[in-house]
């Protein structure tokens, strides 16, 4: 089962708003949000709160493909989200993330004990490939006990 069939199956705000996933790597996660007026806001474009678990969800989506081996000495958590809407979105729109540590770097402090944080950057694009949004989330990997 892929990261992205794992995370349709097990997390209800994917398939509600019927998020693709496109790629999943630990370089890389491209998550699709479809044109869908039921998650549309006043001017007829993805709502804001739809595009944010969009790009959330790309990140997540790389966060278990970079550190999914460590799932059983740490569990992975959102610390903070901070997004910036840039340009008017319309139609479908497409979210890729990437961490902004090296995979490496970050087991190296949980190998030490430590908690570390990494940054995952999430760029939001239409079609014509403008982006429409910038989204950064702060990860942890939590030790267990």
């Amino acid at each position: 089962m892929s990261i992205g069939e794992m995370l349709a199956a097990t997390v209800p705000m994917v398939r509600t708003l019927n998020l693709e996933y496109l790629e999943t790597t630990p370089e890389r996660a491209v998550l699709s949000l479809p044109d869908q007026g039921d998650f549309h806001n006043h001017i007829g474009g993805p709502h804001a709160g739809a595009m944010f678990t969009l790009a959330e969800s790309a990140s997540g989506a790389i966060v278990l493909a970079a550190f999914g081996d460590q799932l059983s000495r740490a569990v992975p958590l959102a610390v903070s989200a901070e997004i910036a809407y840039k340009k008017v979105a319309l139609g479908p729109v497409r979210a890729t993330a990437t961490l902004g540590r090296p995979i490496a770097d970050v087991v190296a402090e949980l190998d030490e004990g430590k908690r570390p944080e990494f940054p995952v950057a999430v760029a939001i694009q239409r079609e014509d490939g403008a982006v429409t949004g910038e989204m950064t989330v702060i990860w942890t990997l939590r030790p267990n006990g």
